[in-house]
């Protein structure tokens, strides 16, 4: 069962472009990369991949020192299959673990520009990191996450569903009932999360018991894998600083986290690992007194978000029960999940070609404090986001951040149906992407 992806739009608009470059798929273990291309694969008359971890041998045709007219002799006559222009599909998987394949791109791109070529690996950000200008201007890489909501929606054939959650609107609300069911969907993609295997399991068998299994099974791979992330970095080092990151979502991360063993830099060094690793993503804080957002940051206030919710929850072993049953999220894990879902949610909205960085506000005053969980840029504005684990909540520090910044308009995520507030937009919080994609208020 393939579950429709997104990423499945911009291959299909590569693959019929009359000039292209070859592709990079970028994104943690296990989110769909190789799925997503054999997809794209059904529309070629012929298929190569070349798994470079599963198959080693294949590492020889790239480590010879080969001109590309070479290489693509070799190729056919390894896979006895054609490598014609515009008819094949190349697809070199766990290209990491060929440094010369990863350089051979380039060439690829300045000698047969004509062929299709896909590229991608796990944990391909640490070997990227190592080679200077390893393809800039002749290589485009595409950035893979877990699923979105909506894919989650697509997931279960809710298309009708999908098609009415994207024309709603604050101007334009849903009927309670829809209301109703989207939230029993969202409350689920909380619990199973947006890893592809867990959702096409929960679809399939209905059990969500059996998808704890499954992530269980996936969390033991990701801490395997930590033994790949840096020679000299111990497991153990990164396993507790990834469990640190699961305990402190949604707060500023504090070093001095309980039973802490590392110095500072020590920590800080296994976080970048993570982030590398696509396991966690860092939200900085912007005074956000103008754009770019990301010109006035201070990089010692930070949060960390787990790339997946389904992880998360699994990991703190949070009440399935309370996050399905009740109709609040702030009783359970102090609503954390619920922020953590918003991040997430904003970073799949962006354009997948490019890494998104996401950033949040917070004024210290004796007198006056305030946080803003999110803010984010649409065209020239700049948007306070807020986000609510129930229905309702204080937006005080809203209306402080729209006055001292002279915002137009902010957005609050809450599980409210879509409304409006004076200078607010209320949007439910499985509709991340409508407000990311809504019109922006005329003043």
């Amino acid at each position: 069962m393939y579950i429709p992806r997104n990423i499945d739009s911009e291959l299909e608009n590569w693959r019929v472009a009359k000039l292209r470059k070859p592709l990079l798929l970028r994104g943690a273990r296990q989110v769909g990369k190789s799925a997503a291309v054999r997809q794209c694969a059904q529309k070629f008359d012929f298929f190569i991949e070349l798994n470079f971890d599963e198959n080693p041998r294949y590492k020889g045709i790239f480590e010879q020192n080969l001109g590309i007219d070479e290489i693509i002799e070799l190729i056919q006559a390894a896979t006895n299959t054609p490598l014609v222009p515009g008819k094949t599909l190349l697809f070199l998987d766990e290209i990491q673990t060929c440094i010369p394949a990863i350089s051979s791109l380039r060439y690829f791109y300045e000698k047969a520009p004509d062929l299709h070529v896909i590229a991608a690996g796990s944990l391909l950000e640490f070997v990227l990191s190592e080679i200077p200008s390893f393809g800039v201007g002749r290589i485009r890489s595409l950035f893979m996450y877990p699923l979105d909501f909506e894919e989650f929606l697509g997931a279960f054939n809710e298309q009708i569903l999908l098609k009415t959650l994207r024309n709603a609107s604050p101007e334009k609300p849903l009927p309670d009932l829809l209301h109703d069911k989207l939230k029993y969907y969202f409350k689920r993609f909380l619990v199973v999360g947006g890893m592809p295997e867990v959702v096409r399991n929960y679809a399939q068998n209905n059990d969500i018991l059996e998808t704890q299994r499954v992530i269980d099974d996936l969390i033991v791979s990701f801490e395997s894998d930590f033994a790949k992330y840096k020679n000299r970095v111990p497991v153990a080092r990164i396993r507790e600083v990834f469990n640190a990151v699961v305990r402190q979502t949604g707060a500023q991360f504090t070093y001095s986290y309980p039973q802490a063993t590392l110095t500072n830099v020590q920590i800080k060094e296994a976080l970048d690992l993570l982030q590398r690793a696509g396991l966690a993503h860092s939200v900085t804080h912007s005074a956000a007194n103008g754009l770019p957002i990301g010109a006035e940051i201070n990089s010692k206030k930070r949060k960390w978000m787990l790339f997946d919710t389904g992880i998360m929850q699994r990991i703190l072993g949070l009440s399935i029960g309370d996050l399905l049953l009740e109709d609040t999220l702030e009783v359970i894990n102090k609503g954390a999940i619920a922020e953590q879902h918003v991040a997430l949610e904003l970073i799949k909205s962006q354009s997948p070609y490019q890494q998104v960085q996401l950033y949040y506000w917070h004024r210290d005053a004796k007198s006056s404090q305030a946080e803003i969980d999110f803010v984010v840029q649409k065209h020239s504005d700049i948007i306070p986001v807020e986000v609510k684990a129930g229905s309702r909540g204080s937006m005080q520090s809203m209306y402080i951040f729209l006055k001292e910044k002279q915002s137009r308009y902010g957005i609050r995520f809450s599980l409210e149906n879509f409304s409006s507030l004076p200078s607010i937009m209320v949007f439910p919080l499985y509709a991340v992407k409508n407000a990311m994609h809504t019109q922006v208020p005329q003043t």
